[in-house]
């Protein structure tokens, strides 16, 4: 079955989460949560959990595994970095069962098409845990645009219709 064929089945009306991982964001300066959020929603999708938490290891870890198994994805923002603080690849690299390095070279390769070599220090990364999506978006509202605009929005349905046979 050829890739169109596959995207065909494309689930709609996804569950997804959304975690802004941050020491500095609250409800009201969430610029990335709130258009990761509203780009799900434009597509159809429902954000059935929305979280700010701090760059902790063992809080973005509790939260993706206790809220991933009532929805069909999560897509944090932040801390993919390369600060002290930036927490959020290696958290989700040691949850996954899969990781999908493409994700990340496609998403550093646009990225670079608009920002430059900077693009480099970018460890967005996704994956698969238990049969559901993780994806780590860099906190940068451009970044989260890019991603989502280019890679997720056309290809989250695809992927958890693949994840569900």
């Amino acid at each position: 079955m050829s890739v169109h064929e596959h995207e065909k089945h494309a689930r709609p009306n996804l569950k997804v989460g959304v975690i802004t991982a941050s020491d500095s964001r609250t409800p009201e300066n969430d610029e990335s949560g709130k258009l990761i959020r509203s780009l799900l929603e434009a597509a159809g999708h429902l954000v059935a959990y929305y979280a700010i938490l701090p760059d902790d290891r063992e809080k973005i870890s509790a939260a993706l595994v206790t809220n991933l198994k009532n929805l069909d994805a999560i897509i944090v923002n932040g801390g993919t970095g390369i600060t002290a603080r930036d927490n959020t690849t290696e958290v989700v690299k040691s949850l996954l069962d899969k990781e999908l390095e493409g994700f990340g070279e496609l998403f550093r390769m646009l990225s670079y098409q608009e920002i430059g070599a900077a693009a480099m220090m970018s460890r967005a990364i996704a994956g698969v845990r238990h049969g559901k999506f993780v994806a780590a978006l860099p906190g940068s509202p451009d970044a989260c645009r890019l991603a989502m605009e280019k890679l997720l929005i056309p290809q989250l349905g695809h992927i958890t219709y693949l994840l569900s046979k």
